[in-house]
Formats: C-alpha cells, structure tokens, sequence
C-alpha cells in the first residue's frame, strides 16, 4: 500500500518557486467560493508517521488561502469530560460549518491506531470501530462535506533520517522529544495497523490519499493541488443524492402500531398518585446510585402529536431528580448555525455526559416525521436518516448511555378536545397555533410516517415504548414505569459485567 511514497519523489526547488504563486492564487479563489456559495464544509485529516511534514503542510495551507476560514483541531488524548461522553462525541463538536475549512490533526483514527498498536484494543474491536468510522463518513458525505484523507508516509531509514535533520536544526528541535524515538522503534507495527486501517476505511465517499513526506517541494505541491482539484470539483458537482432505504409497504390490511393501540386505557385519580410517586421515588434512588453516576448516562425522548402530553410527562419525570443532574432540551426548527452542520450534530451536543440525563421534547426522529411530511428534506435524506439514526443511538449505547423513546399516542377526536379546551383557557392558550391546526389536516401521513420510524428504529438496543395517551394519569404512569424499567436493567448489565470479572 506504501510502495508508491517510497519512490523518492521529489520537486526542484525553481519549479516549486514558480508553480506556488499560481496555486496560491488559484487555492484563494476556490476558498472564496465555497464560503461564498457556504454549499458543504470541507473536512481535511492529516494523519501518517512521525517526522513525514503534517505540521508543515498545515502550516503551508495557513499561509496559501485566508486562515480566518480555517480552523485546526488537533486532538490528543482524550481529556475527563471527552471520556465522560461516546468516543465521536469531541469530533461531532469540531466540524466546521457549510463555507468552512477544518483541518484535523489527529482525528479519529488515532486513538485507534495507538491502542492497537500498544495491545490496548483487539483486532475485532479496531474493526468495529473502523465500520463506525466509515458510516461517520459516509453521513458527512451524504450531508454535503467534502472529506479530504492525507496519510504522509516515510520509510524507516527515512523517518530516522528526517528526525535526525529537524533535532540539527536549532529552529525545529523542539519538535523531537523522547516519544519520536520511542515510535520509531514501533515503526513495523505502525506500517501493518495503518495499512490494515488505510484498506478498511479506503470507501469510494471518503478515500485516503497517501502522500510520500520526503520532499518538502513534493508534499507541499501535491497536497495543494489535491485540495484545489477536490473543492473545484465539488463546486461543479453540486450535492448528488439517491435513496439509499427499500420503498416503504403499506400493510395490506391496514393493521399498524398505532391503530392496535388501546386508547380506552384509564387509571383512577387515587391509583395514579400513588403509582406516579412510587416510581418518582425510585427514579430518584436510580439517579443517584453509584453504579448510573460513574459509568451510565440517561437520555429520555418524547415524540407525538400536538397535544398528545409531552410536556406534562417531562415535567414529572424533572420533579423526581436533582435539577442539577438534567436539561432539557426542546427542539425547535433548525437556526443558521445548526443548518450549516450535518443534521445529528446538534442532538450530539446535548448528549449528557456520565451521571445525567438529557430528557428531548422532540428529537432527531424530526427527520423522518415533520421533515418528511412537509417537505422539509428530501426522499434521500429522510430514507438514509433511518440507518443513521439507528447508527447514532447504536453509539451512546455502547458508551453506556440508556436511551427510552416514547411516541405518545392519542385519537384526532382527543386532541380536537384537547385543543379547544387550550383556546377556551386563557394561561393555555399559548399552546396552541395556527401550525398545530395545519397538522391535524395531514393527520394520516404522519400516522405513516410514525408507523416507518418505529417499523425501522424500535432496535434491541434502543426499543420504542408507544404509550396510549388519551387519559393523561395512565400515559405518566406508564412512562414513569417504563424509564425506572430500562434503568433498572441497565443497571443490572452493569452488575452482572463486574460479576464476571471478578
């Protein structure tokens, strides 16, 4: 896989000289462009060995477009608040936006990469963590990004050679230390894991470029023409998309999730005070166990229609916590700064870090329901967001997070009484809108569409709970019930886990 960037390419420094005006020129206006047009970001990982110029060549594309557009990243290991959050969280939080350039020293191959290198990660897991990778990337793709991977590559005699020049130089020997030579010494198990890596991650959306770090004219003048070629071509290429999901089949007896519910269901005023504070009591002894406090995470969804009660089985969930140990997080129409990112990144914001919960009034599953019904996204957005969404709850899963989602169900003939009753009081009648009216027109399209989400998200991991909600005393009830049941077994995984290793 290296061979080619062990050839000794190089460039005369007066063909350098006369070749860097033209691509400097060149590289500003594309850069002016794309944040003119802000169509996509532009996302540049620059990864390799040690001493092979990754330093340099940031540095070099600092100097040759407007740095006020470009922001580096450079991550090392993680720091307590990263480690109290999934792996992808610190990288979420870095992408630029639409119009902009980020440039990513260090990203998430590296943590990998090391640890597997130090025996800290098995072969299986590497490889799981790389299928993620390449789902995170195609998602960027898919979202507009133009993803950019540079591996600089020396060969051993080379990377000595190259470590030896920069400590001679009283000007760049800072950038030698003792843990140079400590990874020289793991150059053969670098080469073998970075190559297993490069032909794992290598995918058609998001493919590496492996770059020979010998030469400085070389990489310099290769890198910049590569950048240059790749944002011109996306500039006229524009966002191409395709449905990437099965078509969506209706029942043929038009049996779903929804009309099976029972709506008829009541609880008596005295059963539901006595339940609704017996579940309170032991949803606050949860939250404070040590068990959820060191290692798990909560985040609680509501979904529904209008009216349906999101807002009262939040707030009785909030009246048995520490308001300390919670936000909650509504979820409005995007603004500018959360349209010019992909559509997950501002979810992955509020992700809680170990110890607390995110309760969402409404959430990602905006997508496939109110994106989809009213034409806010396209087919292909909508369609490939199933796959995603279950690829992003997959990951707050694994990183111990419990995720409950709750589709609160009631009839039209409820919600029509439920709305008058908000306009004929005066401290409710904020609730309502001429939007919430609108909705009730395309009633059944988002009966559909809420039949596909759960038909295509309700996963092992991250289940749906769908509450019949006509009578609101049994609908708190039974959320109540239903977040103490998937803490308590979670919780109980986590005992069961220490069991076995002792």
């Amino acid at each position: 896989m290296f061979e080619s960037a062990e050839l000794g390419h190089a460039i005369d420094r007066e063909v350098f000289r006369k070749e860097v005006p033209k691509l400097r020129a060149a590289l500003l206006d594309v850069q002016y462009d794309v944040l003119e047009k802000k169509g996509f970001p532009v996302v540049i990982l620059v990864s390799g060995v040690d001493g092979s110029g990754k330093g340099e060549t940031i540095n070099l594309l600092y100097s040759w477009m407007d740095p006020r557009h470009i922001s580096t990243l450079a991550f090392s290991a993680p720091s307590d608040e990263e480690r109290a959050h999934p792996y992808m969280w610190r990288y979420w939080r870095a992408l630029p936006p639409k119009g902009k350039i980020g440039i990513f020293a260090g990203s998430w191959y590296s943590q990998p990469i090391a640890d597997r290198i130090v025996g800290k990660m098995r072969r299986s897991e590497m490889d799981d963590r790389l299928d993620e990778i390449n789902r995170f990337e195609a998602m960027l793709v898919n979202e507009g990004a133009l993803v950019l991977k540079f591996w600089f590559h020396l060969s051993k005699d080379g990377q000595k050679q190259r470590l030896k020049a920069l400590e001679s130089n009283p000007h760049t020997a800072w950038r030698v230390t003792k843990e140079s030579y400590e990874r020289l010494k793991t150059y053969g198990k670098l080469q073998q894991v970075a190559g297993h890596v490069l032909r794992v991650t290598n995918t058609a959306k998001a493919p590496w470029i492996i770059v020979e770090g010998t030469d400085d004219n070389y990489r310099s003048l290769t890198v910049g023409r590569i950048v240059l070629d790749a944002m011109r071509h996306r500039l006229q290429q524009g966002l191409q998309q395709v449905p990437v999901a099965p078509p969506i089949i209706q029942a043929i007896d038009h049996k779903t999730v929804l009309s099976e519910l029972d709506l008829t269901k009541r609880l008596a005023k005295k059963d539901y005070e006595r339940e609704l504070a017996k579940y309170q009591s032991r949803l606050s002894e949860l939250m404070r166990a040590p068990r959820f406090v060191g290692k798990r995470s909560l985040v609680v969804v509501f979904e529904g229609p209008d009216a349906a009660g999101k807002g009262g089985a939040i707030r009785r969930i909030a009246a048995a916590i520490d308001a300390r140990q919670y936000q909650i997080v509504s979820i409005a129409a995007p603004t500018e700064e959360e349209r010019a990112q992909p559509y997950l990144w501002r979810f992955w914001r509020h992700i809680p870090r170990t110890g607390r919960l995110a309760i969402f009034d409404r959430s990602w599953y905006g997508r496939v329901l109110v994106e989809r019904v009213e034409g806010f996204c396209t087919e292909a957005d909508w369609l490939r967001a199933y796959a995603e969404i279950n690829d992003f709850e997959h990951q707050l899963t694994g990183a111990g997070v419990v995720v409950v989602k709750f589709w609160l169900h009631i009839s039209p003939e409820e919600q029509l009484r439920r709305f008058k009753e908000r306009e004929a009081t005066d401290f409710k009648r904020f609730k309502i809108t001429e939007e919430d009216w609108r909705n009730r027109e395309k009633w059944d399209a988002y009966d559909a569409a809420v039949c596909d989400m759960v038909d295509r998200t309700s996963t092992g991991l991250a289940p749906w709970a769908l509450v019949e909600a006509n009578d609101k005393n049994f609908a708190r009830v039974k959320v109540m019930q239903t977040v103490c049941e998937r803490l308590e077994e979670a919780l109980g995984e986590e005992d069961n886990r220490k069991q076995i290793r002792q």
